[in-house]
């Protein structure tokens, strides 16, 4: 340390921070910043923009088309980078900046880091009020920044240059955290971008970080042991905190020796291969007829690096209800929920201590027999759900199709309306890690601005690789401007959009739930009075992509190849029926609120049978 000093702008100084910010993966030194995505405005673009101008070879800039895309590409790169790198997304004040917390929201339910730059309004507030600055009379301080703090691991707003010597250190260390990791944001008022400061130049020394590896307390590793010892009847339910942990190989070594069943979770998905003999399946709402008969028997439940979202608890009525949780998790929130019992720690350590502590412990031969019977029932019935010409085009056979074609290490990606759940079902997964349906926070559009995200990580490691995403046609109606993006940036992707003609899932929900068809599907939307369809060939093709319509699964096939064997982004459009396209099986109850009241005798009957299903929920015990 030196009593030199360096007399930096605000923003120059955070962008001179970020590119001397390093890890080690596999035996390399990256930056743990891998760049960023920037649209700029009057509130970020004449100090911040000067300073990420000067770095562009070391923290590349990506321009993006919509400031919630930005966000969703972020959390797609984090993912594929198993949240070791990160992109920063940078917004000028105002509405630039409010377009950014849907996609903030998606990356705190999913625990991923993303670093948020963006504009604020000016500190000394001598030109107030300013170009798209909210007024709270009572309250000067409060402006539209501090939306972000419902949806931020970690908030800041900048109003001195020297308070990034505290931020940004804090920033980052809570991005990196196993278990606090989120989005980080900064607010940066337009005056304090510019303001200069004379900065430690020991500030700015390069540092490589690693990720913390917490080991768990050893009572609880003898207390979950003890438990799993006296099962009858064990399962693990595999979450996606085992692959940021990077424990796939703890994961399947725990499993094989104590020769229990492994379930997964939609985002724990690509734990185990398909044909592993101990994957039961994915297990919950939008799972398998195997896990969910494997969860519902189980009398010990190992839930490793999962929250235990509804959509895996089946809302909790897919496990016993006397049937005894020990969670393993980084979080201590995680790992006590529904009265676990908690292993609060890495997952990669705490399942190689679990592993030593049970001492050669199995599950009895015959419930692993019996679950690996579910599985091969369930694999029968997979095979014959994507099978073409078993029904209408569906979603199941488009996925099918790409299964049986794709490189087992291509990227797939897809994110709200039906098709996570049929991916999740019926994907057969050839490769560890290569699966991504954002769930968490199940945001429509994720589907083509996150694989741009993913791509672009991709790229960094795996460029011969492809990243396939699957969408629907109202995803692509609400955020497709990444196509011109993935062209403009050279980052090619591979998208299938299945139109169903609107919003057809929460069509078959409604349906389902006594209610007549409305304003879901466009045919039954009353206000539609001019009822045609839209051209999507010929819009992805206005954005530079490949772009052809085909009408079945075989000439999907066909199509697939040639976008593979492109150098750009392929759209391949297919419709698919919205109503007999869907995987009828799997399913575990889902609680949705219900009009106890109605004058429809259908609601009403629906409404009983929904409530029928809570019989079996587990009461937060």
């Amino acid at each position: 340390m030196t009593d030199a000093t360096i007399r930096l702008t605000t923003a120059q100084a955070i962008i001179r921070y970020l590119e001397n910010q390093f890890i080690e993966i596999d035996g390399d030194e990256l930056r743990i910043c891998g760049g960023g995505f920037g649209i700029f405005g009057h509130g970020n673009v004449t100090c911040l923009g000067e300073a990420l101008y000067n770095v562009q070879d070391t923290l590349p800039l990506y321009r993006g088309q919509n400031e919630t895309g930005m966000g969703f590409a972020a959390a797609g790169y984090a993912k594929a980078w198993l949240r070791q790198r990160f992109m920063f997304c940078t917004a000028s004040a105002g509405p630039g900046t409010t377009n950014l917390l849907t996609a903030a929201g998606l990356a705190h339910a999913n625990r991923l880091p993303v670093l948020l730059l963006c504009g604020d309004t000016f500190q000394t507030r001598l030109p107030d009020p300013v170009l798209q600055q909210m007024e709270h009379f009572g309250d000067p301080t409060f402006g539209v920044n501090d939306a972000f703090k419902a949806v931020s691991r970690y908030w800041d707003r900048i109003t001195h240059p020297a308070q990034i010597i505290q931020s940004l250190p804090n920033a980052l260390a809570t991005m990196l955290d196993p278990a606090d990791c989120g989005p980080a944001f900064l607010g940066l008022p337009q005056d304090v971008q510019g303001w200069a400061y004379d900065y430690p130049e020991s500030f700015f020394a390069k540092r490589v970080h690693k990720i913390r590896r917490q080991r768990p307390d050893r009572d609880e590793v003898a207390a979950a042991a003890a438990a799993i010892k006296g099962a009858k009847r064990p399962v693990i339910i595999a979450g996606g905190g085992v692959q940021y942990s990077g424990a796939v190989a703890e994961l399947t070594a725990l499993a094989e020796a104590l020769n229990a069943p492994v379930i997964e979770t939609i985002a724990g998905r690509a734990n185990l291969l398909a044909t592993h003999p101990l994957n039961i399946g994915p297990v919950g709402v939008t799972g398998s007829d195997s896990a969910n008969t494997i969860a519902a028997k189980a009398d010990v439940v190992v839930a490793v690096g999962t929250r235990l979202q509804d959509f895996t608890t089946g809302s909790w009525t897919a496990f016993a209800k006397d049937a005894q949780f020990i969670g393993v998790n980084a979080g201590r929130h995680d790992a006590m929920k529904h009265m676990s019992l908690p292993v609060v720690g890495d997952a990669k350590m705490t399942l190689a201590e679990l592993q030593e502590a049970l001492d050669g412990v199995r599950a009895p031969d015959d419930w692993t027999a019996f679950a690996k019977e579910q599985r091969a029932a369930w694999d029968d019935y997979v095979a014959e759900n994507v099978k073409p010409g078993n029904r209408p085009n569906s979603y199941a056979q488009a996925i099918g199709v790409v299964n049986d074609l794709c490189d087992p290490r291509d990227r797939i990606v897809a994110a709200a309306g039906g098709l996570p759940a049929e991916v999740t079902a019926n994907w057969r997964t050839l490769e560890v890690g290569t699966v991504d349906v954002e769930f968490g926070f199940s945001c429509m559009g994720y589907e083509i601005a996150g694989a741009w995200g993913a791509r672009i990580a991709q790229s960094q490691r795996e460029p011969e690789r492809d990243t396939i995403t699957f969408c629907g046609d109202g995803s692509y109606l609400m955020l497709n401007s990444d196509i011109y993006s993935s062209v403009l940036t050279d980052k090619k992707l591979i998208v299938l959009l299945l139109d169903n003609g609107g919003f057809a899932v929460i069509n078959k929900l409604q349906n389902n739930t006594g209610n007549e068809s409305f304003n879901n599907l466009i045919e039954d939307t009353p206000t539609a009075t001019r009822q045609f369809t839209v051209d999507f060939e010929a819009h992805a093709a206005a954005m530079g992509a490949n772009a052809e319509t085909v009408a079945n699964p075989a000439e999907l096939a066909e199509a697939f190849k040639r976008a593979k064997a492109a150098d750009k982004t392929s759209v391949i459009v297919m419709q698919v029926d919205a109503y007999e396209g869907w995987t009828t099986e799997g399913h575990a109850w889902w609680e949705v609120g219900t009009p106890e009241v109605s004058d429809s005798a259908r609601v009403r009957a629906g409404h009983e049978e929904t409530e029928a299903g809570r019989a079996d929920q587990r009461r937060g015990v």
